[in-house]
């Protein structure tokens, strides 16, 4: 098999007003590249805090994306890849960084390492880790949503490293898609006949920077469109690729409430009472299952709880989806995140 080498690993980071945290992102990965003269590119979504100027200053190859089409994550990683190929397509493989990310070191020749062993890997990923996990609940959530079990997976987040030859042979990500657009890639990936594979080792610190509840609900709501989204695309096939969270959240987050509130007047508000105890024994059936993957009671309680109240702003995300989809709206990236 043919010898791969860090040489031959494009960098492609994505951003919007991350200030400090670009910075530390940019900072690591100059050395890593100065180090091999592997091309490095930066692509601004419209940040207006200097990000596109403090990226050129540190030898990035800048790509703005013009305003005039909508943003999202996946436009911005297909556009950082083609100008990554352009300058040198030679390059096997692509590694994609969220500006709000540090790569973790040695994790490129871990990714390289195991693309030269299996020829039939399109996607590899590392452990995601939140930096500051203590700094709020919602953060320590991201940190607990990040965990998978290494081996052959079904997706991915968008911070990966990707196989030239794969990432071409699905057309990169979906523009439209403004949310888990990295599953959508991987469901196609898959398709394609190519394998994910989580390895066991760390890829990356993430800075989530989530403090306040109305940030986790405007990144939950984000999370009902993306269901809505990918279910609309590759619900139909034979994994039926989130239906059952589309259900889920109609079931939880509409069905049972709605119902409850129409009994209510006719049972002498006992409905509301049996919504109630069905949501504890969710809560109960979630943290019984969190304890069994091996997590400690507290991570458990704190996932179990924010799983159940999710519901409600993934059924907004949902049906603006939806909305949007009648209305011949196009879809706008909908952001948590406080610029830095």
């Amino acid at each position: 098999m043919q010898q791969v080498t860090g040489r031959d690993v494009a960098l492609v980071v994505i951003g919007r007003n991350e200030g400090e945290r670009l910075k530390s992102c940019l900072r690591a990965l100059k050395i890593y590249a100065s180090a091999g003269e592997r091309t490095l590119v930066y692509v601004d979504s419209g940040s207006t805090d200097g990000s596109p100027q403090f990226a050129s200053a540190n030898g990035c190859i800048v790509v703005e994306l013009d305003p005039s089409r909508p943003f999202s994550a996946a436009r911005a990683r297909n556009e950082g890849f083609a100008c990554a190929m352009d300058h040198a397509p030679e390059n096997e493989f692509v590694q994609f960084v969220d500006g709000d990310c540090d790569v973790a070191e040695g994790w490129i020749d871990v990714a390289v390492a195991a693309f030269t062993e299996r020829s039939d890997v399109g996607v590899v990923r590392g452990h995601l880790r939140e930096r500051h996990p203590e700094a709020s609940v919602y953060n320590r959530l991201c940190n607990m949503e990040w965990r998978q079990t290494p081996g052959e997976i079904a997706a991915c987040g968008g911070i990966c490293m990707a196989r030239a030859e794969a990432f071409r042979s699905v057309n990169g990500f979906r523009p439209d898609v403004i949310a888990a657009e990295d599953d959508e890639f991987c469901v196609r990936v898959r398709q394609a006949g190519w394998k994910i594979l989580m390895v066991d080792a760390p890829m990356a610190s993430h800075d989530a920077a989530i403090l306040h509840f109305s940030q986790w609900w405007q990144r939950t709501r984000r999370a009902g469109h993306a269901f809505a989204q990918v279910a609309a695309l590759h619900g139909k096939g034979e994994e039926r690729y989130f239906v059952r969270d589309r259900q889920r959240i109609l079931i939880w987050g509409l069905l049972l409430p709605g119902a409850a509130l129409v009994l209510a007047a006719f049972t002498y508000g006992l409905s509301l009472a049996a919504m109630l105890g069905l949501y504890a024994l969710q809560l109960v059936h979630i943290q019984r299952g969190c304890r069994r993957r091996g997590w400690s009671a507290g991570d458990s309680w704190v996932y179990a709880f924010f799983t159940v109240i999710s519901r409600f702003p993934a059924l907004q995300g949902l049906i603006e989806y939806h909305w949007r989809e009648r209305s011949g709206m196009n879809p706008r990236i909908i952001e948590h995140k406080r610029s830095a």
